[in-house]
């Protein structure tokens, strides 16, 4: 008898090989009754057609691509979150130094005006040292790509550094000027010009604030890492409201208690609504197995301590506007958490990337979920 390699795997004498043309192993009614039992499945997985074939191909356990992460993680270290957390703290300062401007608070808008100034210049350092040459983010201004995340988060951070650097011309104008006792004499020679554009600088501060705070959060869920992907819908929540209580824990250690009524009530507010957004990303990268690098290792003490330092901070800013020293406190712990919360995310976001798990877990679990909503019949991903 000739054989075939087809034939190495399905032994044709064994009473479930393959048989001849024309020949009868079983009856009809026997046929349905396996096909009702198991259903019709490829041969290569041993079951299904009840003919008694051998599994060929095991239960596949993923641990790598050739010894090869699925996904290549960034390549970032600390320039990156550090850049995160500063421009979100610009972000939020700028605002309070429009909204202090607008209501009187003299120590509260210069106080706001140059700390907003200052992180969005350390941002923008710690972003041109991450990117290797400064030409590389002058580059990126060339064009305008709406569809990319990066073109237009360089267009809004160069739009708030403009804004933002009027704002603090003419807070430091108004400094020197008080310094030679009000006298008129400013700034040499655009001394006149910052006081006329003064209130634009402040209107585009306070527009340009808000997304500055939150593109950043887009910029990481737009790719293809696990972690950062699968918490797209709940991250902006989490950049903004910890801009909030970062730019207001400043303020609360810089400025006088007289002036920062408002600014304790926004950062009880933004610490609210950081841990809210916090634990609702949670529950999300726990229902899509990739939960485990933000609990894990330093970024969960990261995380741990973010969480701790955000509910006294938050606490302390809300009972304690009365005390400069409880205030201070306070403001230094929110500002603190701001920032462990961005390193968290970031070194949470590479460590999934670097293990294969955290990118078919989470396909496995989309799958399951289309499913179980009785989606599977819109692609052979999800035909049962």
């Amino acid at each position: 008898m000739s054989t075939s390699p087809f034939d190495a795997y399905r032994d044709p004498e064994r009473p479930g090989g393959r048989r001849r043309r024309g020949s009868v192993t079983r009856d009809g009614s026997e046929r349905r009754r396996e096909r009702r039992k198991g259903g019709e499945m490829d041969w290569l997985t041993g079951g299904g057609r009840g003919r008694g074939e051998r599994a060929v191909v095991p239960d596949a356990e993923f641990s790598s691509y050739y010894g090869q992460p699925v996904v290549k993680p960034m390549p970032w270290k600390h320039e990156i979150p550090a850049y995160l957390f500063l421009g979100g703290l610009a972000a939020g300062s700028g605002m309070i130094g429009a909204a202090a401007g607008a209501t009187g608070r003299e120590v509260l808008r210069r106080n706001a005006r140059l700390v907003a100034m200052s992180a969005v210049a350390a941002s923008g350092g710690a972003l041109i040292k991450d990117l290797g040459r400064p030409e590389r983010f002058i580059n990126m201004l060339r064009t305008v790509k709406l569809t990319s995340p990066m073109s237009v988060g360089t267009w809004i951070f160069s739009g708030f550094s403009a804004f933002a650097s009027v704002a603090a011309a003419a807070e430091v104008n108004r400094m020197i000027e008080g310094r030679s006792g009000g006298s008129g004499d400013g700034l040499p020679i655009v001394g006149g010009l910052v006081r006329f554009i003064e209130p634009i600088g402040d209107l585009g501060s306070f527009a340009f604030g808000p997304p500055l705070a939150a593109y950043t959060a887009v910029l990481l869920s737009d790719t293809a890492t696990p972690l950062w992907f699968e918490a797209r819908q709940h991250l902006p929540f989490v950049f903004v409201s910890s801009a909030s209580m970062a730019a207001a824990g400043v303020q609360l250690a810089l400025s006088p208690t007289s002036e920062t009524g408002p600014v304790s009530r926004l950062a009880a507010l933004g610490a609210l609504g950081d841990y809210i957004a916090v634990e609702a990303t949670e529950r999300r990268l726990r229902a899509m197995e990739v939960e485990e690098p933000l609990h894990q290792g330093n970024p969960g003490r990261m995380m741990k301590a973010a969480k701790v330092l955000t509910i006294a901070g938050g606490v302390g800013a809300l009972l304690g506007r009365r005390s400069r020293i409880i205030a201070a406190a306070s403001g230094v712990a929110l500002a603190t958490a701001s920032a462990l919360t961005r390193f968290a995310v970031v070194d949470a976001g590479i460590a999934s990337a670097k293990d294969p798990k955290y990118t078919v877990g989470p396909q496995r679990a989309r799958l399951a979920e289309r499913q179980a909503h009785g989606i599977v019949h819109d692609g052979i991903t999800t035909a049962r």
